[in-house]
């Protein structure tokens, strides 16, 4: 089978290894932050600002709330962004892949070019119009990146549709007398779609930080919400007798868009052997 992503070389154990713990460490954060951390809108006005310490490893903000519980409570929303939009992001490329590979020449050309208008419409743009509509939140965040990072999926999508529907397996389906719905279901699709999950992992990175990055311009998750996007948005006032604000959430982000995509290296490899 045909492979989709370029040749990757092998990454060595170790780093692989250590992006995996990284993301285990971050499921059980995101699942169970009450048990690593204290409550992350604990105000204490006699702490306010204060720099890192055995206390406070990260330090506080400007409400003396305890930095490192907030961005310990924050990896859930944090991922469910980033997973969300992954998701958005491969149900779009889906219809919009297989529409512009399989439907009539009408429809295929017309999906081709709704991909190469969300391909040239700025995904800020488009997140700031959503939030204008809907207003800011996780489900915005997530419509907008999601939005903004299907058309490079819809390619993928679209190329290994026109692959599969020529191969020998599906000749031979065909010449056997199987129907084009039950090859379309049963070879078609799961072929096509199998790779996706290789790419949707190299693309959750990439969701994570984009989703932070439209946070920090404030058309996220509003606060008090410890989204780390958020979190550096609120901090970037006080960067200059701060650096804590901004230093910790941003090493989150990535720190954690780094495991995902070094997880994501290895399984394209992974796949390549096998393919």
């Amino acid at each position: 089978m045909t492979v989709l992503t370029p040749p990757a070389r092998r990454l060595p154990p170790t780093p692989v290894l250590i992006s995996a713990a990284i993301l285990a460490a971050a499921a059980l954060a995101a699942l169970l932050p009450a048990a690593l951390a204290g409550d992350p809108f604990a105000i204490n006005l006699d702490e306010v600002l204060t720099g890192p310490s055995w206390q406070h490893p990260f330090g506080t903000d400007l409400s003396g709330r305890d930095l490192y519980s907030r961005i310990v409570h924050g990896t859930r929303e944090s991922l469910l962004i980033g997973l969300g939009a992954t998701g958005v992001a491969l149900l779009i490329a889906t219809v919009l892949g297989f529409a512009a590979a399989l439907a009539p020449k009408t429809s295929a050309a017309a999906a081709d070019r709704s991909v190469e208008v969300l391909f040239a419409f700025p995904a800020v743009l488009l997140a700031l119009l959503l939030v204008s509509v809907f207003g800011p939140g996780s489900t915005t965040l997530i419509v907008a990146v999601g939005v903004g990072v299907a058309p490079g999926y819809a390619r993928i999508i679209r190329g290994q549709v026109l692959t599969v529907r020529t191969s020998p397996y599906v000749e031979a389906a065909a010449a056997l007398g199987h129907s084009p719905l039950r090859i379309f279901a049963r070879h078609i699709v799961p072929n096509a779609l199998r790779p996706m999950v290789v790419v949707a992992t190299l693309g959750i990175g990439q969701t994570i930080v984009w989703a932070s990055g439209l946070a920090f311009l404030g058309v996220g998750v509003p606060p008090p919400a410890p989204e780390w996007g958020a979190l550096l948005d609120g901090g970037r006032t006080y960067i200059t007798h701060a650096w804590w604000l901004e230093v910790f959430p941003g090493l989150a982000i990535v720190v954690i868009a780094l495991a995902a995509t070094t997880v994501g290296r290895h399984l394209a490899h992974r796949w390549e052997g096998r393919s």
